[in-house]
């Protein structure tokens, strides 16, 4: 049996308040990825001093650390099990949705806000086309079914327009849109501040011809959590939860720097033992009536300085040494990137002169990184290439679709070389061609196409392609017509 307007309005709004208490955290990690924090200052003192001064300045390494997993992730396509290629059909609806570049975007902001979300939903006016979108961690949240991290109980969709709130509540068996005023003024009279109240109730929005609330045709909920770091009895973990911490301490140590930096950075000088330079005053007469101190500021104008005692000496103290706040600043840069197994390389900006077995070792970790990413990230997806699936009416598809694999493009850098060495050597025990073009980072689409391009090429010279093939079988080198082979020998 299904809920009231008042038990959907009352699930609405407990999940709103779950969605509220999580938001104040995702907002701090996105206003820190976009640099938007202030200089942290030791004491009041130097704040009412410096405040203004290097206002706007912040030293952003949340952007770095979160962006560089998220360049490695990258989604090529779906095999269900049992099957040996990719699903053209889910691919193409993947494609037709533009997540290639908004997937991007959802790893971006799991990673930021500890979870992303993905939403399915079919579409009346394109039956094998079911709208997929992406939602941040502000406006979507899931309820799973008590003592389980994955069966989902409901999900809310938020967003607010002018002074009206809107929400979306999925249930395996219905679908709710909702909506309430929002940002009204406050009223001093109790009677109206009570019809207000009522108001601000939830009231079914217009849905055009669509039934409110209709049917769920896919009977699951179709909103996704992608969790970042999960962990079993608790919430996951964002990738900058730490960084934000250590940032705040950096800006704390250039707020230092830029103190030292004005007030001592270049060699002062003394004078000790003499008075004050002072200017006579003469009366209408020229008598000496008194004398005032000679404005400091001439002295600097002027370059000159008169020193009338015999006393009088010049001293001076050096500059202060302001390697000592960056190389402070260094060290918290390395346990960042130790701390969030990013790269030094990739927040130091230099490169020292390593090799490329060197440089690979340096970014294990972050590969390491990105292969868990993978997994959690990949289960996810996997569910939602189940929902494309049900939203096209193929449940029978979407039954395969549960024991098959979402397929990444490669995370570890690798040279050129290295790479074609590699593939030669897996063809010369035996890899089938395809496999080894997905290995060297073709897309499914692009190995299909690859394929039939061979296909034509065999069928415009056949005596080549067959002796290519039978030299394969071997070990061989392949070879053009001509008898010249046509690719670089293993040890090259």
């Amino acid at each position: 049996m299904g809920l009231t307007l008042e038990q959907a309005g009352a699930l609405a709004d407990v999940l709103l308040a779950e969605l509220q208490h999580r938001s104040g955290t995702a907002r701090t990690a996105q206003n820190y990825f976009k640099g938007r924090v202030p200089l942290r200052f030791a004491t009041d003192q130097y704040r009412a001093y410096f405040e203004k001064t290097y206002k706007g300045f912040s030293d952003n390494w949340v952007a770095p650390v979160a962006e560089a997993p998220v360049e490695r992730l990258a989604v090529v396509g779906v095999k269900a099990a049992g099957q040996v290629s990719a699903d053209d059909e889910l691919w193409g609806v993947w494609q037709r949705n533009g997540l290639d570049a908004d997937s991007q975007l959802g790893f971006l902001g799991a990673g930021l806000a500890a979870r992303a979300f993905c939403l399915v939903w079919g579409d009346p006016d394109d039956p094998d086309t079911p709208v997929v979108t992406f939602e941040d961690a502000t406006q979507a949240v899931v309820q799973y079914e008590p003592g389980s991290r994955r069966c989902r109980r409901a999900g809310l969709k938020t967003w607010q327009d002018g002074f009206c709130e809107y929400a979306t509540l999925y249930l395996k068996d219905e679908v709710w849109k909702l909506k309430r005023a929002h940002g009204a003024e406050e009223r001093k009279s109790a009677n109206l501040s009570q019809a207000e109240e009522l108001e601000k109730s939830w009231q079914l929005r217009n849905s055009g011809d669509e039934p409110n609330p209709q049917p769920n045709p896919m009977g699951v909920v179709p909103l996704v959590e992608l969790p970042n770091r999960p962990l079993l009895a608790s919430d996951p973990i964002s990738d900058v939860s730490g960084v934000i911490a250590m940032q705040d301490a950096v800006n704390l140590t250039w707020s230092q720097l830029f103190t030292a930096s004005d007030a001592a950075s270049f060699p002062q000088r003394v004078i000790r033992g003499a008075q004050t330079p002072k200017t006579p005053i003469l009366d209408q007469n020229g008598q000496v009536i008194g004398s005032r101190p000679v404005p400091l500021d001439k002295f600097a104008v002027d370059k000159v300085l008169w020193l009338s005692s015999e006393k009088a000496a010049i001293d001076s103290w050096p500059a202060a040494n302001l390697e000592a706040y960056t190389k402070v600043i260094e060290v918290a840069v390395g346990h960042i990137a130790a701390q969030t197994r990013t790269p030094q390389h990739y927040l130091i900006g230099k490169m020292a002169n390593l090799s490329g077995d060197a440089l690979i070792a340096a970014e294990t970790g972050q590969v390491k990184k990105v292969q868990q990413k993978q997994l959690w990230y990949g289960q996810a997806l996997r569910e939602v290439f189940q929902l494309i699936a049900l939203a096209r009416g193929e449940t029978a598809k979407a039954r395969v679709l549960a024991g098959g694999t979402v397929m990444w493009a490669d995370a570890e850098s690798r040279s050129m070389a290295q790479l074609t060495d590699s593939l030669l050597k897996l063809k010369q025990i035996g890899f089938p061609f395809e496999y080894l073009a997905l290995r060297y980072g073709l897309t499914p689409t692009e190995v299909a196409d690859l394929m039939a391009m061979r296909e034509q090429e065999a069928a415009l010279d056949p005596v080549s392609a067959l002796m290519n093939s039978a030299q394969q079988a071997q070990g061989a080198q392949p070879t053009a017509p001509s008898g010249v082979p046509t690719g670089p020998s293993p040890a090259g």
